[in-house]
Parts: C-alpha cells; structure tokens; sequence
C-alpha cells in the first residue's frame, strides 16, 4: 500500500465491492471524490445518488465530474444525508460512502453531527443489499470535536454482529485524533 491516506485506504474496499451496473450512494459528496470513484466503478448502466447540504459542494463536485469525464451516470442532490431512504429503495444499495466532519475548505460550522448521521446510517443499512458495504472515514477534533465521534463508535458497537461485520481501524501511532475509517458489511 503506498498511499496512507483514510480515503486511500477506504478506496481500496471500495473497488473491491462496485461492479458495473450497480447503484450507489454518496452520502457526504464534499468535493466529489467519493462520487467520482462511485461513478467510474458502476459505469454506464450504473447510478449513484450523491448528497450534500452545501451549494458549494454540489458546485465544486459537478465541476469535478466534468473535468475527470465521469459517465453521466449520478444525481447530486442539495438534501441531507437523512433524505436518502426517499431516492432509493430497500436491499438495492451496492455501496454507500460516508465521510463524517465538515466540507474542506467549507463553513465548518456546517458539519456533520451524530444524531443525523446515525440516522443516516440506519437508513443506510435498511438500503444496502445482503454483502453491501458503507465505508465510513470519522474525523474528529478541531472543529467538529469528538461527540459525533462517540456517538457513532458506541452506535457501531451496538450493531447486531449476526447482520453486520463491523471492522474499525485505527491509525494508532498518529498524533492529533487520526481519522477513524470503518467498513460495515450486511451479511
């Protein structure tokens, strides 16, 4: 593995589990790199839905798509994360991405927060079909402090280990709250 990077690390299951042809979901597009990898992965007769609550974001990951010449395969929605159960259906979700905190280069004021994101969550896990995977990256500290953090670990925890694999990994020499990145598997 030559990149350290969590959405490096992350990108890695990520490309393991897409197939072309599947439907996808963004749950916190940022800046479209998530999205991009989506799209490329389900191709064609794929989708991916991507979400963000910044005008921003949907601006600068449009412009993203466009340069990098992804299919023309997504749908960026201005909704929270907590909208997504209205877009897709049950048991049809292949991969979802979550990366938890605020925009880079955003108003980090408008960032993540447990409630809503264990929400979203929980919806995610009812749309993922049986061997879908949500990749989740937790940033903490700083900014957005360390109660969405806990909030979504002791959710994670609670998990019922006979639906879902939890597997957590840490950068565990890191100083300064490393990211947290997490792959939850229905089984």
């Amino acid at each position: 593995m030559k990149n350290y990077q969590i959405t490096q690390w992350c990108a890695r299951f990520i490309k393991e589990q897409v197939s072309p042809g599947d439907l996808c979901i963004d749950a916190t597009m940022g800046n479209g790199n998530d999205t991009l990898l989506l799209s490329t992965l389900c191709g064609e007769k794929g989708r991916v839905l991507a979400f963000d609550i910044q005008e921003q974001a949907l601006k600068s990951t449009k412009e993203h798509l466009i340069s990098a010449g992804a299919p023309d395969n997504y749908t960026l929605l201005l909704e929270s994360h907590t909208q997504m159960k209205t877009h897709a259906q049950e048991n049809s979700i292949s991969c979802i991405t979550f990366n938890l905190g605020y925009l880079p280069g955003g108003d980090h004021a408008k960032a993540t927060k447990g409630d809503t994101s264990i929400e979203a969550l929980t919806q995610g896990l009812s749309l993922l079909r049986k061997g879908g995977l949500i990749s989740l990256c937790i940033y903490s500290g700083g900014d957005s402090g360390f109660e969405e953090r806990d909030a979504v670990l002791a959710w994670l925890a609670s998990l019922d280990p006979h639906k879902y694999l939890v597997i957590r990994s840490d950068y565990y020499n890191r100083p300064n709250n490393p990211p947290i990145p997490v792959l939850i598997i229905k089984l």
